[in-house]
């Protein structure tokens, strides 16, 4: 797969009205994504998700409720309004592929991972 800009179109971000329930240094939320995606190379299935924020080590971990596959992600301070409480998932579409761009999570987010994933699948679709 070879990467090339134009072909990226925002898809609609998806927001969860969250309940945060509170732990020592953690809160989580739960969101449902109606469709597949890629995230840190692995295929995610559409499904209910859990997404939990540690702040004592300012990362995000986002896991499918039914496999308990995951990634744990940085985040920080973002351009939302400090007392935020919005949870959300931008996604990049490439032809019928979505592609995690950030989590959101209050006021921290995390850096924009799709370019990642999209320079990891260019170097490995051109050997190098």
């Amino acid at each position: 797969m070879r990467f090339i800009p134009g072909k990226f179109v925002l898809a609609a971000a998806m927001t969860a009205a969250a309940a945060f329930t509170a732990h020592t240094a953690l809160a989580a939320a739960t969101v449902k994504v109606p469709f597949e995606f890629k995230a840190a190379g692995k295929v995610f299935p559409a499904g209910t998700y859990n997404i939990e924020k540690d702040s004592t080590l300012n990362s995000v971990t986002l896991y499918n409720k039914e496999t308990a596959e995951g990634i744990t992600m940085l985040v920080g301070p973002g351009a939302p309004d400090p007392n935020d409480s919005a949870i959300s998932l931008k996604f990049d579409q490439d032809g019928e592929s979505r592609i995690l761009r950030t989590v959101q999570y209050g006021s921290q987010i995390t850096s924009r991972l799709d370019r990642r994933q999209s320079e990891a699948d260019h170097l490995m679709a051109t050997g190098r």
